[in-house]
This record gives C-alpha cells, sequence and structure tokens, in this order.
C-alpha cells in the first residue's frame, strides 16, 4: 500500500487535471454505471465535526473512504488548518488497499473542480467578472479552477476579515495576472459578479434575492454539513438550482434550508450536475438565468481525484510503500 502525503498529492494533481477526472465522476454517475451509490455519515463535536464519505467508480474498480475532521477556529486557536484528514483508496476487484493519502489538497482541489465543471455549463459564456466570498484556501483553489473555463478580467475578494481580503487580493492578483479587488461592500460585489462563490463556514444567510441579478451563476460552496448555510433559502425558489447529489444536498447543502422553511421539495432542483454533462438534463438556455450549483461534496469527486494521484505514484515512483500486516499475502 503506498502512503501519499501532501506534498505528493500536490506533485501530482493538477487543477485542470482534476477538473477532467471530477466531469467523469459525475458523467458515470449519471449514467448509472457506477457499481454502489455514492455515501456520507456525519458527526458532531465540540467547535467542529468529522465525515466520512465513500464512493466508488468501475475500470479500474476502485473504492475511496475519505475521514475529515473540519474545525473552523483551528488556524486562529490551534495553528492548524481549518480541514484535515485522509482517504483510503481499495481495488474493488479484491478489496486489496491501494493507498493511504492525505485528503487536504484533494478536498480542495476536487470541490473547485466541481465548481468548474458547472460553471463551464451554467455560467454566462461572456461571463468576466468573479465574487469570492471566503478568502481561504477555497477560495484561491476557486479562482484557479474558474480561469480554466472563463476568461475573467476582474475579481471582488470579500471576508468577513478585510485584511484576509487583501492579502488574498495581492497574492492572486500576481499569480493570475488579473485585477482583484479586496472590498467590504459584499452586496455592491455580489450584484457585479457575473459568477460568485461562496465558501465560508457560515452557519447564517449572507446570500439574499436582492442581491439577485438576471445572468448570474453562484457555487454555493460552503454549506456541506447540517447547519451550515449561506443562502437565504427563497434565493433558491428564484433560481435553477443544481445540485451535486440532489439527495445529499437535501441534507447537507443549501437544499437542506428550502426545504425545511417549506419553499421547495428535493424534486424541485431543475438537475443534478451529472445530467447537465451527459445532456440529460438542459444548461443555460437563455442569458437571464440564475444559476446555483448547491455543492455539498462528494466521494464521486474524492474517489476520482484519488484514483489519478495513485496511478501517477506509481509511474512516477512517489510515495512510500506501507504494510498493515506486516507478513505477505499469501500467509494471511
Amino acid at each position: 500500500m503506498l502512503f501519499l502525503d501532501r506534498q505528493d498529492v500536490i506533485a501530482l494533481l493538477s487543477i485542470a487535471d482534476c477538473i477532467t477526472v471530477v466531469e467523469g465522476a459525475f458523467a458515470a454517475h449519471a449514467s448509472g454505471s457506477l457499481p454502489v451509490a455514492p455515501g456520507v455519515l456525519g458527526a458532531h463535536v465540540d467547535g467542529g465535526g468529522f465525515h466520512i464519505k465513500t464512493a466508488a467508480l468501475g475500470s479500474p474498480g476502485r473504492f475511496a473512504a475519505k475521514i475529515n475532521a473540519n474545525f473552523p477556529a483551528n488556524p486562529e486557536r490551534n495553528g492548524l488548518p481549518a480541514i484535515q484528514g485522509m482517504i483510503g483508496l481499495f481495488d474493488t476487484a479484491n478489496g486489496r488497499p491501494l493507498a493511504l493519502l492525505d485528503s487536504i489538497e484533494i478536498t480542495t482541489l476536487r470541490t473547485a473542480a466541481a465548481s468548474a465543471v458547472a460553471a463551464r455549463r451554467l455560467a454566462r459564456a461572456d461571463a468576466e467578472t468573479l465574487g469570492i466570498c471566503g478568502c481561504g484556501n477555497q477560495g484561491r483553489a476557486h479562482l484557479r479552477a474558474l480561469l480554466q473555463v472563463r476568461k475573467l478580467h476582474r475579481v471582488f475578494a470579500y471576508d468577513r476579515d478585510f485584511r484576509r481580503a487583501q492579502l488574498f487580493s495581492g497574492k492572486m492578483a500576481r499569480e493570475c495576472g488579473i485585477e482583484v479587488t479586496p472590498t467590504e461592500d459584499l452586496s455592491g460585489a455580489v450584484q457585479s459578479s457575473d459568477i460568485c462563490v461562496t465558501c465560508t463556514p457560515a452557519r447564517s444567510p449572507f446570500i439574499r434575492v436582492e442581491h439577485l441579478r438576471p445572468g448570474q451563476f453562484f457555487a454555493a460552496v460552503g454549506a456541506d454539513g447540517e447547519g451550515k448555510q449561506e443562502f437565504e433559502p427563497e434565493v433558491l425558489c428564484r433560481t435553477l438550482v443544481i445540485a451535486d447529489i440532489v439527495t445529499q444536498a437535501a441534507k447537507m447543502g443549501e437544499l437542506q434550508h428550502a426545504i425545511a422553511a417549506g419553499l421547495m421539495k428535493a424534486t424541485d432542483v431543475h438537475a443534478e450536475l451529472g445530467q447537465i454533462v451527459t445532456g440529460q438534463r438542459p444548461g443555460r438556455t437563455s442569458d437571464e438565468q440564475i444559476f446555483v450549483f448547491d455543492s455539498a461534496g462528494t466521494a464521486l469527486q474524492d474517489v476520482a481525484a484519488a484514483a489519478m494521484v495513485y496511478e501517477r505514484a506509481l509511474r512516477s515512483g512517489r510515495g512510500r510503500e506501507l504494510s498493515l500486516t506486516g507478513v505477505n499475502d499469501g500467509d494471511v
């Protein structure tokens, strides 16, 4: 079994390649070709929580289980990442453990990759202005990912900590060669954006109906657990909602709040992302439509990214061999 740390993952997985494999995973889900349905289990503790997400892909058969810890106050209180964890990758033909991977970089990239897959089909073709709400790792990854699918010319960076927005803007402007403006005007930034990404740990809504304008695309990333919320439920009623996985979004995503308020049912969701990718459901058909991509996050993304990292590690010789048994397979 290979052990692959964060630096291994960074070396082996680019955002462009992650977009490609994540798109393929959603297409496979929509086609009904997956060996098992994606699953999720969550547990809450003081100051944070844990979730376990599982999924499998075929040809070659790979199963992944990701255990992530999410403690939003970690950076300030403990000098630790807000999100930490690991991914176990297995061969579905015989159950053999193939790899144990650090999950931080995979989680960051696969989340941004899914938003890019959605934006490629749902954002207006002429979209050139991006609003980022939440200037952490996900904000940076989303800017890099969205530059793969749209020619962005201006970015507004908003964070409750304005200093973080300023640091984000300076770093990303230099890296990406585009205008990145820190702002304390949330409403103005959202209303001015063709594409808006929300990637915060918020538990109360800050995206409101009055922020909407025709033609926008929103990637709602922060709500990935019960009680987390960035959007007023009424926003979802005024837009076309695309879920990564409807059943999961109904429990963990923005959709949970619209359902709880009695404003929507799960059947009111326009489509799952895989259905948009495969053409089973229509994407944008007019410049006036407003889309919200409800991205609660699924292990479909994790298994696709982890499998790519593993295959590249085998070819490149990266990683460290581990044995769980300490004996030869034939002796067990």
